[in-house]
């Protein structure tokens, strides 16, 4: 049974930093294709990072240099690394699997059909 757990949101202030980790069971996170998303209040779930299962990974333009996706193979674990974080940043944080894909990731959300129950993020200025 695939099962998807987020989990190190929090508070924090403009500028710091969190780290999200999405334990995966059921399946090998390496490979095949994961991502992190987001959900702000009254906005459209949207893509954040993506990696592949040689380890490629994509951003969206909004936290590319400030965000790092990874995965730790022995672990079966997701992870994704913030700083600079701004108060836009404020958001649920889903993980998710694309079972139908291990490479050259997409972003679009109907690719990935399991999803964790998301963990929040709140970012003050």
């Amino acid at each position: 049974q695939v099962q998807l757990v987020e989990s190190g949101g929090g508070p924090v202030q403009a500028g710091g930093s969190l780290r999200l980790s999405c334990a995966a069971s059921g399946y090998t996170v390496s490979i095949h294709c994961m991502g992190w998303f987001r959900q702000a209040p009254g906005k459209p779930r949207e893509g954040v990072a993506t990696i592949d299962s040689d380890g490629r990974t994509t951003y969206a333009d909004s936290v590319k240099g400030r965000f790092t996706i990874s995965q730790d193979n022995a672990k079966n674990y997701l992870y994704l690394q913030m700083n600079s974080l701004k108060p836009e940043d404020t958001a649920m944080y889903y993980c998710a699997v694309n079972f139908a894909s291990s490479w050259l990731c997409s972003m679009a959300l109907n690719d990935y059909g399991y999803w964790g129950q998301g963990t929040q993020v709140t970012v003050s200025s």
